[in-house]
Order: C-alpha cells, then structure tokens, then sequence
C-alpha cells in the first residue's frame, strides 16, 4: 500500500513521516513516535486511555487515522510537563491519589487538562460529566475529581500571581 506523507506538531515539535492511510493514531504516536504515554485499551473509543488533545479537542486516538491530523497540533501526556516540572493536572492526580492502576491515568490526564482550558472553575458535577467518556475501573472517580479540583484551584492561583 502506497504510504502517504503526514506533518504535524506533536508536544509542540514538527515531525513529518511517511504513513499508510489506514494508520491509527494511537499506532502513528505508539509506533513511530515513541510516546508510549496514551494507552491502547478497547479499540473502539469507548474506555479514553488512548485520549490526547488535537487542535484544542480531546479525541480517542483509536478512532483516528493519522492522515487525519494532517497540520494538526497534537498534545499527548508527555507534553502536559513543561522542563521537568508537572502541570497542575499531573500534580493533582499524584498529591490527591487520582489513580490506581494507572491504566486511564494519561488518557484522564490529558482529558482534564482540556476540560480545564474549557472550563477553569467546573463544579463536582461538571467534572464528573467532563470526563465522562473516559473509563476508570479501579478508583471509583472520587481521588479523580478531588485532583481535577485540585489543578483548577493550583491553575486559579497561578492566574491570579501573574495578574
């Protein structure tokens, strides 16, 4: 099959590679980029450990063609650090106890990060339909929606200092 040539921002680098047009992207990043972060989990969009952020939107990377992201800018979970030092969201989930597993961690992760640039102060109720569509099979939700409310508060305080 005949590859065709893709070229997008991924974590804020161009890369430009040669696909084939059937190609996941969660294979294209797994595979070819090595960021191993978003999980491959149910392969039918349902369960979100493969989430990553493209052109501002969470999306299932499974239910994605790479040639789809043609001039795309792509977010995974290890982008979310900035030098070495965690984002709000990592932070939360790591000093609430967010995971257990940490199977849905990055897909939850990178969910809640946009969820906060959509909505920076979401109440318990938004959180909880905010990453609805991502499944977590061990924690009960709770030290997860604690941690989303821990990185709006740490984000809120961050604003208000550079102000």
């Amino acid at each position: 099959m005949a590859k065709t040539l893709v070229s997008m921002k991924v974590n804020g680098k161009l890369v430009e590679n040669a696909v084939e047009p059937r190609q996941l992207l969660i294979h294209y990043l797994r595979e070819d980029l090595n960021l191993t972060g978003a999980h491959i989990g149910c392969e039918t969009g349902h369960c979100g450990a493969c989430t990553v952020d493209i052109d501002g939107q969470s999306v299932k990377s499974c239910t994605c063609l790479t040639v789809q992201c043609e001039s795309s800018e792509i977010l995974t979970v290890e982008g979310l650090a900035n030098k070495g030092v965690l984002h709000a969201v990592q932070e939360g989930f790591y000093k609430e106890h967010g995971l257990q597993c940490g199977y849905c961690t990055p897909g939850m992760l990178v969910r809640a990060y946009r969820l906060l640039q959509e909505n920076p102060h979401p109440t318990e109720e938004e959180i909880r339909a905010g990453i609805s569509g991502n499944l977590c099979r061990c924690t009960g939700y709770q030290n997860i929606v604690k941690a989303v409310q821990y990185a709006a508060h740490k984000l809120q305080e961050t604003a208000a200092a550079v102000a």
